[in-house]
């Protein structure tokens, strides 16, 4: 039986990877780093670090700690501002999201940043539906890693114990990934996928494992994920 649903946060609650496409592209062309989409999507999974390194590497430009936080918080800035007036969060997501944690804990892995993370779900009324939350950390390994995975789960076990309840297994879990690296991720990790086409086609989302592959989450409730997976 199905315990928990776990989330990826970009594209999948907050409907944005081509919001940061175009924030991190004004950010770089400011130092003079082009990002092009078949630049930016092969790199979908990484935290803002690896992804701001990596950025300079093809550009074969040396970058340090400090230049790598700047780039990090002048795309936060601009992303936040490019969402102030239209949060990209549909009211089918926030319904699911809503039912959902009525039947099952419900928590988020990412790769994005715990302050980007809860700045969101505020905007949205949704950070109350949420058991644990696990994103960007130094030292932990970025996606298709199971890291995030793993680490939410023990997270979310820790907090049931406390309240005198039973651990969840991965194979209890169901995952909600919008890329080829988070469904990885997830199935290193030992729990079921959903991918939704937000980001990438459909196509890829089945080569990487996704048992189930959905336009649209706001087609979905608590009973569809039990009718499905139990």
């Amino acid at each position: 039986m199905i315990q928990a649903i776990f989330f990826d946060f970009n594209g999948v609650i907050i409907n944005d990877e081509r919001i940061h496409l175009k924030a991190y592209r004004e950010v770089l062309q400011e130092k003079g780093i082009s990002l092009t989409d078949e630049e930016y999507y092969p790199c979908l999974g990484m935290d803002d670090v690896a992804f701001v390194r990596a950025a300079y590497a093809r550009a074969k430009q040396s970058v340090d700690d400090l230049t790598v936080r700047e780039t990090i918080e002048r795309e936060h800035t601009l992303h936040r501002e490019f969402i102030k007036n239209d949060l990209p969060v549909s009211s089918g997501v926030i319904a699911l999201i809503k039912d959902c944690a009525r039947h099952y804990d419900l928590g988020i892995a990412s790769m994005a940043e715990r302050s980007e993370i809860d700045h969101v779900l505020n905007l949205a009324g949704i950070s109350k539906q949420f058991s644990v939350i696990v994103g960007a950390e130094s030292g932990r390994r970025h996606k298709p890693a199971p890291d995030c995975y793993e680490q939410a789960l023990q997270f979310l076990n820790e907090k049931r114990r406390t309240e005198r309840q039973l651990p969840v297994l991965p194979n209890e879990c169901v995952v909600i990934e919008d890329a080829p690296p988070g469904i990885e991720a997830a199935r290193a990790a030992g729990m079921r996928t959903i991918g939704v086409t937000t980001t990438v086609e459909a196509e890829p989302l089945r080569a990487a494992g996704a048992n189930i592959v959905t336009p649209n989450l706001g087609d979905w409730n608590a009973d569809a994920v039990h009718r499905l997976f139990d």
